[in-house]
């Protein structure tokens, strides 16, 4: 790739985080802030880690890591999504820039561009599941090594829930007819921050999950829909037109568009509302709003009966600096990432699973109406496991939809849309 195009592409290329349900408290809007892990020692190699999750996030993992590298002094580097490919690609067109680096969906580009080390031979990288490196590979070769999964479902009120009869929907179907009894009863049924173009683009593929990609027939759409051999508008259209059937039935309103992140958190936390689809990052915000809320989460579920499917995939990587003069110890802190101490310690601080092998995680009560789809791995998000430009793809299909709710475009020309950006994309790769 012609470096030439790094600062239009990594600008498309927002990290994955902002279309991966990163922590709204984690996003401190322009923010860059140092730290260092302790003082520099005699001896002492500095690492700097520059990340877009916040070192509280991180606390637990930094503290192990000063604790068991004691060679290396870690400084933290946390700049907010906003700013966080500015500074980057700043750096890097400048030959600097830090020696470790947190990476979603702009991995391949940064690869492309030979910023990032190739760590396809090192140990470590095996003891990784496949669907976790799949996004940081390019052409066979490994760049970057996954950090905890993100996954959004539907968080429900449980004893709205309980008081009114309701049951766990088992299908798209009864998804839409609790909605309906519950809007009947005077109740709303599901709020929506639909003021961002995020919620609508992450549900409609949660039944694009259960309804196309569980078809192992399915299985190298993505590929094509790379190469523009396939698309968008002709192939998930039926799927999406089905998931629209929530703007018809007046689950999904217009005035959503006016309401924010927090204002649909506001709503769902306080029993304003009896469904609202997020991520864990929500959870302790929700607990500090309402201590007793009887909190749960179930998958998005399927036209078909099953286990229904989350939205999500990993959440970020870290990757090394391809001119890092510090090449043994950034590998020393990858390869001790690569352990199922430090999986634990990262998901102390932010909750997920891991994509480690072997690494067994308790999600706790609230998700255990999820757990089936957890077991099945129905987990997915194409945008950041397999486009190679997912990122401004679904950004121009979640604007889309924004207008198919507002009623001036049809579910079709949403779908071109998000066709027309990587056909665009695509041409500037070449």
């Amino acid at each position: 790739m012609n470096k030439k195009w790094m600062p239009l592409l990594l600008a498309f290329a927002m990290p994955m985080a902002m279309v991966a349900g990163c922590s709204k408290s984690n996003q401190t809007e322009n923010a860059t802030a140092s730290s260092d892990q302790g003082t520099k020692t005699e001896g002492q190699v500095s690492i700097r880690i520059m990340g877009y999750n916040s070192e509280a996030s991180r606390a637990t993992y930094l503290k192990m890591l000063q604790e068991k590298l004691p060679n290396i002094k870690v400084e933290f580097q946390f700049v907010a999504l906003d700013n966080f490919n500015n500074v980057l690609n700043t750096q890097l067109q400048a030959g600097e820039g830090p020696d470790i680096i947190e990476l979603g969906g702009e991995a391949r580009l940064l690869a492309k561009a030979g910023y990032l080390m190739d760590l396809t031979s090192e140990s470590f990288v095996s003891k990784y599941a496949d669907a976790g490196l799949t996004p940081y590979s390019v052409e066979g070769k490994v760049y970057a090594t996954p950090l905890q999964s993100w996954y959004e479902g539907i968080f429900y009120n449980k004893k709205i829930f309980n008081d009114n009869g309701i049951q766990i929907p088992k299908n798209f179907d009864q998804f839409i007819e609790i909605q309906k009894d519950l809007a009947a009863k005077g109740i709303k049924p599901q709020t929506m921050g639909a003021q961002s173009w995020e919620p609508m683009m992450k549900q409609s593929i949660g039944l694009v999950n259960n309804d196309y990609y569980s078809n192992p027939s399915n299985k190298g759409f993505d590929e094509k829909f790379n190469k523009g051999e396939a698309s968008l508008a002709e192939t998930w259209e039926p799927y999406v037109e089905n998931w629209s059937r929530m703007i018809k039935e007046g689950i999904l309103k217009p005035d959503m568009l006016g309401l924010s992140y927090d204002q649909a958190l506001d709503e769902f936390a306080t029993g304003k509302a009896a469904m609202w689809e997020s991520g864990p990052w929500a959870v302790s915000t929700i607990l500090e709003k309402s201590p007793d809320f009887e909190l749960g989460m179930f998958p998005i579920p399927g036209s078909n009966e099953g286990p229904g499917w989350l939205v999500g995939g990993p959440g970020s990587a870290f990757a090394i600096n391809a001119n890092t003069k510090h090449k043994a110890e950034a590998l020393q802190i990858l390869e001790l990432t690569a352990t199922p101490e430090a999986q634990q310690a990262l998901i102390k601080d932010n909750a997920g699973s891991s994509f480690l092998k072997g690494v067994d995680v308790d999600l706790g009560e609230i998700y255990a109406d999820a757990k089936e789809a957890f077991k099945a791995g129905n987990v997915y998000a194409p945008w950041t496991a397999a486009w190679d430009s997912g990122n401004p793809i679904v950004e121009a299909y979640g604007k889309s939809l924004q207008e198919v709710l507002a009623g001036t475009k049809t579910v079709k020309q949403a779908l071109e849309d998000a066709d027309q950006v990587n056909q665009t994309m695509r041409d500037s790769l070449k």
